[in-house]
Protein backbone atom coordinates (compact mmCIF):
# COMPACT_ATOMS: atom_id res chain seq x y z
CA UNK A 1 0.00 0.00 0.00
CA UNK A 2 1.29 3.71 -0.64
CA UNK A 3 -1.56 5.51 -0.13
CA UNK A 4 -0.45 8.60 3.04
CA UNK A 5 -3.16 9.40 5.65
CA UNK A 6 -4.12 11.96 7.33
CA UNK A 7 -5.10 11.24 10.98
CA UNK A 8 -6.80 13.55 12.97
CA UNK A 9 -7.81 11.87 16.33
CA UNK A 10 -8.52 13.45 19.92
CA UNK A 11 -7.78 11.95 23.26
CA UNK A 12 -11.45 10.49 23.71
CA UNK A 13 -11.42 7.19 22.40
CA UNK A 14 -14.18 4.99 22.89
CA UNK A 15 -12.15 2.16 21.18
CA UNK A 16 -8.99 1.03 20.44
CA UNK A 17 -6.87 3.12 17.56
CA UNK A 18 -6.81 1.83 14.42
CA UNK A 19 -3.75 3.76 13.55
CA UNK A 20 -1.54 0.84 14.71
CA UNK A 21 -3.54 -1.53 12.42
CA UNK A 22 -3.17 0.36 9.01
CA UNK A 23 0.48 0.72 9.48
CA UNK A 24 0.62 -2.91 10.14
CA UNK A 25 -1.24 -2.98 6.78
CA UNK A 26 1.14 -1.01 4.84
CA UNK A 27 -0.12 2.22 4.71
CA UNK A 28 1.52 5.43 6.05
CA UNK A 29 -0.46 7.30 8.62
CA UNK A 30 0.25 10.49 10.03
CA UNK A 31 -1.92 11.78 13.05
CA UNK A 32 -2.65 15.00 14.57
CA UNK A 33 -4.58 15.78 17.39
CA UNK A 34 -6.77 18.77 15.85
CA UNK A 35 -7.95 20.07 12.43
CA UNK A 36 -5.42 23.09 12.95
CA UNK A 37 -2.17 21.14 13.05
CA UNK A 38 -4.13 18.90 10.10
CA UNK A 39 -4.10 21.92 7.86
CA UNK A 40 -0.69 22.74 8.96
CA UNK A 41 0.52 19.15 8.04
CA UNK A 42 -1.16 19.92 4.87
CA UNK A 43 0.56 22.73 3.79
CA UNK A 44 4.24 21.59 3.64
CA UNK A 45 2.71 17.70 2.57
CA UNK A 46 -0.34 16.95 0.32
CA UNK A 47 -2.00 13.51 2.17
CA UNK A 48 -4.26 11.19 -0.58
CA UNK A 49 -6.93 11.12 2.29
CA UNK A 50 -8.10 12.39 5.87
CA UNK A 51 -9.09 10.76 8.32
CA UNK A 52 -11.48 13.19 10.95
CA UNK A 53 -12.36 10.69 14.28
CA UNK A 54 -15.05 12.58 15.42
CA UNK A 55 -15.99 10.39 17.85
CA UNK A 56 -12.50 10.43 19.44
CA UNK A 57 -13.91 14.29 20.33
CA UNK A 58 -17.28 13.41 21.42
CA UNK A 59 -18.65 15.85 18.70
CA UNK A 60 -20.14 15.28 15.25
CA UNK A 61 -16.78 16.24 13.24
CA UNK A 62 -19.02 18.69 11.04
CA UNK A 63 -16.78 21.87 11.97
CA UNK A 64 -13.78 20.11 11.51
CA UNK A 65 -14.60 18.89 7.76
CA UNK A 66 -16.22 21.87 6.91
CA UNK A 67 -12.55 23.75 8.06
CA UNK A 68 -10.52 21.48 6.20
CA UNK A 69 -13.07 21.13 3.00
CA UNK A 70 -12.71 25.22 3.01
CA UNK A 71 -8.62 25.23 2.97
CA UNK A 72 -7.61 22.00 1.31
CA UNK A 73 -6.85 20.95 -2.37
CA UNK A 74 -9.62 18.95 -2.52
CA UNK A 75 -7.97 15.46 -0.48
CA UNK A 76 -11.34 13.10 0.06
CA UNK A 77 -12.51 13.41 3.78
CA UNK A 78 -13.77 10.22 5.96
CA UNK A 79 -15.47 11.03 8.93
CA UNK A 80 -16.02 8.70 12.05
CA UNK A 81 -18.55 8.63 14.01
CA UNK A 82 -19.36 7.13 17.20
CA UNK A 83 -22.66 4.81 17.26
CA UNK A 84 -25.10 7.10 19.52
CA UNK A 85 -24.60 9.69 16.76
CA UNK A 86 -26.47 9.95 13.74
CA UNK A 87 -24.18 11.78 11.42
CA UNK A 88 -25.14 13.11 8.18
CA UNK A 89 -21.98 14.90 7.06
CA UNK A 90 -22.28 17.75 4.17
CA UNK A 91 -18.16 17.96 3.65
CA UNK A 92 -17.42 14.19 4.33
CA UNK A 93 -17.15 12.25 1.65
CA UNK A 94 -18.20 9.53 3.24
CA UNK A 95 -19.22 8.31 7.25
CA UNK A 96 -18.28 5.31 9.28
CA UNK A 97 -20.34 4.10 11.98
CA UNK A 98 -18.66 2.89 15.10
CA UNK A 99 -18.13 -0.27 15.31
CA UNK A 100 -16.48 -1.74 12.35
CA UNK A 101 -13.62 -3.83 11.84
CA UNK A 102 -10.37 -2.88 10.08
CA UNK A 103 -11.27 -4.40 6.53
CA UNK A 104 -14.27 -2.57 6.50
CA UNK A 105 -12.05 0.64 6.53
CA UNK A 106 -9.22 -0.85 4.96
CA UNK A 107 -12.23 -1.72 1.72
CA UNK A 108 -13.52 1.90 2.15
CA UNK A 109 -10.09 4.05 2.21
CA UNK A 110 -9.11 2.01 -0.69
CA UNK A 111 -11.81 3.21 -2.42
CA UNK A 112 -11.70 6.83 -1.39
CA UNK A 113 -7.74 6.73 -2.17
CA UNK A 114 -6.91 3.64 -4.41
CA UNK A 115 -3.26 3.27 -5.34
CA UNK A 116 -1.86 4.09 -8.54
CA UNK A 117 0.26 0.72 -8.44
CA UNK A 118 -0.66 -2.54 -9.43
CA UNK A 119 -0.95 -4.41 -6.17
CA UNK A 120 0.05 -8.30 -5.95
CA UNK A 121 0.41 -10.88 -3.68
CA UNK A 122 2.42 -13.36 -4.34
CA UNK A 123 2.53 -16.54 -1.95
CA UNK A 124 4.02 -19.98 -3.51
CA UNK A 125 2.22 -20.80 -6.94
CA UNK A 126 -0.58 -18.80 -6.23
CA UNK A 127 -0.44 -14.55 -7.62
CA UNK A 128 -3.60 -12.54 -6.67
CA UNK A 129 -4.23 -9.21 -8.20
CA UNK A 130 -7.08 -7.65 -5.71
CA UNK A 131 -8.06 -4.38 -8.00
CA UNK A 132 -8.57 -6.58 -11.27
CA UNK A 133 -9.91 -9.33 -9.20
CA UNK A 134 -8.03 -12.08 -10.56
CA UNK A 135 -5.87 -14.58 -9.67
CA UNK A 136 -3.10 -17.14 -11.49
CA UNK A 137 -2.11 -20.21 -10.53
CA UNK A 138 1.29 -22.04 -11.95
CA UNK A 139 1.54 -21.89 -15.56
CA UNK A 140 -2.56 -21.40 -15.30
CA UNK A 141 -4.60 -18.73 -17.01
CA UNK A 142 -5.81 -15.48 -15.26
CA UNK A 143 -9.45 -16.90 -13.44
CA UNK A 144 -11.84 -14.46 -12.34
CA UNK A 145 -13.45 -13.68 -8.81
CA UNK A 146 -15.52 -12.09 -7.18
CA UNK A 147 -14.96 -9.29 -4.54
CA UNK A 148 -16.12 -11.45 -1.96
CA UNK A 149 -14.00 -14.50 -3.27
CA UNK A 150 -10.70 -11.97 -3.27
CA UNK A 151 -11.79 -10.80 0.06
CA UNK A 152 -11.55 -14.28 1.56
CA UNK A 153 -8.08 -15.24 -0.59
CA UNK A 154 -6.41 -12.56 0.39
CA UNK A 155 -6.89 -13.12 3.65
CA UNK A 156 -6.22 -16.82 3.55
CA UNK A 157 -3.38 -15.64 1.32
CA UNK A 158 -2.08 -13.64 4.26
CA UNK A 159 -1.83 -15.91 6.60
CA UNK A 160 -0.79 -19.38 4.67
CA UNK A 161 0.17 -22.64 6.69
CA UNK A 162 -2.11 -20.80 9.08
CA UNK A 163 -5.47 -22.43 10.75
CA UNK A 164 -8.24 -19.66 10.60
CA UNK A 165 -11.05 -20.28 11.82
CA UNK A 166 -14.35 -20.42 10.12
CA UNK A 167 -15.70 -17.98 12.39
CA UNK A 168 -13.13 -15.56 12.48
CA UNK A 169 -13.47 -15.95 8.44
CA UNK A 170 -16.62 -14.81 8.76
CA UNK A 171 -16.35 -12.12 10.43
CA UNK A 172 -13.69 -10.30 8.69
CA UNK A 173 -14.70 -10.81 5.20
CA UNK A 174 -18.73 -10.44 5.56
CA UNK A 175 -18.27 -7.66 8.08
CA UNK A 176 -20.38 -8.61 10.44
CA UNK A 177 -20.49 -8.99 14.10
CA UNK A 178 -23.21 -12.29 13.69
CA UNK A 179 -21.70 -15.56 12.90
CA UNK A 180 -24.25 -18.22 14.60
CA UNK A 181 -24.74 -19.69 10.19
CA UNK A 182 -21.14 -19.58 8.43
CA UNK A 183 -22.68 -22.17 5.42
CA UNK A 184 -22.25 -19.52 3.14
CA UNK A 185 -18.66 -18.95 3.82
CA UNK A 186 -18.12 -23.06 2.69
CA UNK A 187 -20.14 -22.55 -0.40
CA UNK A 188 -18.02 -19.71 -0.85
CA UNK A 189 -14.77 -21.78 -0.47
CA UNK A 190 -15.91 -24.41 -2.76
CA UNK A 191 -16.68 -22.00 -5.45
CA UNK A 192 -12.98 -20.50 -4.81
CA UNK A 193 -11.44 -24.19 -5.01
CA UNK A 194 -12.47 -24.36 -8.53
CA UNK A 195 -10.34 -21.39 -9.27
CA UNK A 196 -7.34 -22.56 -7.54
CA UNK A 197 -7.29 -25.98 -7.43
CA UNK A 198 -6.39 -28.86 -10.23
CA UNK A 199 -9.22 -30.59 -8.52
CA UNK A 200 -11.72 -29.03 -6.31
CA UNK A 201 -12.34 -32.20 -4.88
CA UNK A 202 -8.95 -33.29 -3.88
CA UNK A 203 -7.71 -29.82 -3.14
CA UNK A 204 -4.33 -29.86 -2.16
CA UNK A 205 -4.04 -25.84 -1.50
CA UNK A 206 -7.36 -24.80 -0.07
CA UNK A 207 -7.71 -27.90 3.07
CA UNK A 208 -10.51 -28.15 5.11
CA UNK A 209 -9.33 -28.52 9.07
CA UNK A 210 -12.35 -30.29 10.15
CA UNK A 211 -14.22 -29.08 13.27
CA UNK A 212 -12.37 -25.56 12.76
CA UNK A 213 -11.95 -23.97 9.94
CA UNK A 214 -9.27 -23.79 6.96
CA UNK A 215 -5.93 -23.41 5.83
CA UNK A 216 -3.98 -22.54 2.36
CA UNK A 217 -1.11 -24.41 2.21
CA UNK A 218 2.12 -23.23 0.10
CA UNK A 219 3.15 -25.11 -2.63
CA UNK A 220 6.64 -23.97 -4.29
CA UNK A 221 5.95 -21.43 -7.76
Amino acid sequence: MTATILWIEGSRHPTPSFVPGLKNKGFLVSTVPTGKEALLFASSRVPKLVVVNAASFGTSGERICGSLRSQMNGQPILLIGGKRNAIHSEHANQVLILPFTIRKLVNRIKALAPDDSIEVLQVGSLALYPEQRTVQCKDGKPKRLTPLQVSLLKMLMEHPGKVLEREYLFREVWETDYVGDTRTLDVHISWLRKKIEKDHRKPELLKTIRGVGYRLDVLDS
